[in-house]
């Protein structure tokens, strides 16, 4: 029993890492697909595509599409404003900038758990947020200057923490993940072409390769990711979950120097590693406490 428990928990952490490693590998992608789309339809058109896609998969399967939808729509609201503002923000500011402050939700977890559910946070965890923090300073090289983008980016951060707090109440109570996905998948892609066509946005896409790109955003970093999200968060601490995410930049700049043949920085490979001691340092908590329960059965 106890070892297919180990087997779930170190399928979660891959599966964390798997959202982080393909949340990473879009920067430069919706940066560069910015040129031919605006940003909420850009936002519309992959969360829409996701929907579709999945409610053929609940139905197939008999899955309830608006049980508890109240939660669906919860969740939809902080997603909706996590990739509103950071797909806006990318236009106005630099891919690092955007890396760094959407990191800073790392910051934000403890600090919502605090004030949303009153859970505060251990001192090995707080440790670990200020060497993930120190680490993704590093990475990034922080911030060079504060603009629109920015301002932006960091509601995007907020929303970010807010969602993964959200999303693990959820999960911690057998609600289901697909049906979940395909609720906040659908409330994010109407809401943000609504937006799209309110700000009198044209809908088509100006270059037929983008239409490959929202296809790939749609099944890929969104679909795959979030279910694979939800699914974990019933294993994985809030915390935890936050600071395996926080590899999202650390993935974007493996990306960057393998398929965009940028040049390794040595800076990027110490702040990726002290943002891997600090996803280590996160777990130590939790295995003192299970060998604890060990010696007393």
């Amino acid at each position: 029993m106890r070892i297919r428990l180990v087997n779930e928990n170190t399928l979660a952490n891959i599966g964390l890492f798997y959202a982080a490693g393909i949340w990473g590998s879009t920067f430069f992608i919706v940066k560069a697909s910015l040129r031919f789309i605006d940003p909420a339809m850009l936002v519309g058109y992959r969360f829409a595509l996701a929907a579709a896609i999945l409610a053929v998969y609940n139905l197939a399967s008999r899955r309830p599409l608006f049980k508890d939808l109240g939660q669906g729509l919860s969740l939809g609201i902080f997603l909706l404003l996590l990739y509103i503002t950071q797909t806006i923000g990318l236009k106005y500011t630099t891919a690092a900038n955007s890396g760094f402050i959407t990191g800073l939700f790392v910051a934000f977890v403890p600090i919502f758990s605090i004030i949303m559910f009153r859970k505060p946070p251990t001192k090995t965890g707080i440790l670990a947020a200020i060497i993930s923090l120190a680490g993704l300073w590093i990475l990034t090289g922080g911030l060079k200057e504060i603009n629109l983008g920015d301002i932006l980016t960091l509601v995007a951060a907020m929303a970010y923490a807010i969602h993964i707090l959200v999303a693990d109440k959820y999960m911690k109570t057998d609600s289901d993940p697909y049906t979940l996905c395909f609720q906040q998948f659908s409330f994010v892609g109407i809401a943000s072409l609504i937006i799209g066509l309110f700000w009198g946005k044209p809908p088509a896409v100006a270059d037929n390769g983008v239409v490959w790109i929202i296809i790939f955003l749609a099944i890929f970093p969104t679909l795959s990711a979030f279910v694979i999200q939800l699914l974990g968060q019933r294993l994985v601490t809030p915390l935890r979950v936050s600071l395996i995410f926080a590899f999202e930049p650390v993935f974007a700049a493996i990306f960057a120097w393998t398929l965009g043949a940028e040049q390794f920085k040595s800076n990027s490979a110490l702040g990726g590693l002290l943002i891997f001691l600090a996803m280590l340092l996160s777990g130590l908590p939790s295995a003192k406490i299970a060998s604890t329960k060990n010696r007393t059965q």
